[in-house]
């Protein structure tokens, strides 16, 4: 079984996919594995240059503050940058995948629902964390302003839709409390996957 599992922005997703990990599921994390791949596979780089200029990759590493910057107040070349990415990291992922003996996987995709890939899991985790804890996580965890973090947000799905589309949901504000529901989930998960 494939399990998505997405959030906004300074939900914790990272958090309880680690909480998955720590139950000994697999954990893909499409975020992670897209960095990798804007890094080492040439085709992305190609194209994203291509999209974004010379200045899109500095010393053969991604200037990701540039891209951002881009993306962030164009729509549009987010749309694009997506349609780069995405299948990259969806053919990488139906390789791991393949090679996975657990009863069960996690996916963890931050705009799961926006691209559509909920269509590709079995079921679907939504984490939740009410918006100003959200944004304190993001503003102590990235070193950026209030309003770049809200100009993210926006460019998602509100939770409100997630949550509504979802199979689970998990609101991440007490770590203990989110392990026990995490351990909750699991054991429902096990039960179907049999």
């Amino acid at each position: 079984m494939i399990v998505g599992l997405t959030g906004g922005i300074g939900s914790g997703k990272s958090t309880v996919a680690s909480l998955f990990k720590k139950l000994d599921v697999p954990v893909f994390i499409a975020d992670v594995e897209a960095k990798s791949l804007m890094e080492t596979n040439n085709d992305v780089r190609k194209r994203i240059i291509d999209l974004f200029g010379e200045n899109a990759y500095d010393h053969n590493l991604p200037n990701r503050k540039y891209i951002a910057d881009i993306v962030f107040a164009d729509p549009e070349k987010l749309k694009k940058l997506n349609a780069i990415i995405h299948p990259a990291v969806g053919a990488h992922f139906k390789d791991w995948y393949e090679n996975q003996e657990a009863a069960y996987v996690i996916k963890e995709v931050a705009i799961l629902f926006e691209t559509g890939g909920d269509k590709q899991c079995d079921l679907v985790i939504t984490v939740t964390a009410p918006k100003e804890v959200r944004l304190q996580r993001v503003l102590k965890r990235d070193n950026t302003t209030r309003e770049e973090v809200e100009a993210r947000m926006n460019n998602q799905w509100k939770e409100e839709d997630k949550v509504k589309k979802s199979d689970f949901v998990i609101e991440n504000i007490d770590l203990e409390e989110t392990s026990q529901i995490v351990e909750k989930i699991h054991e429902m998960i096990l039960k179907k996957s049999i």
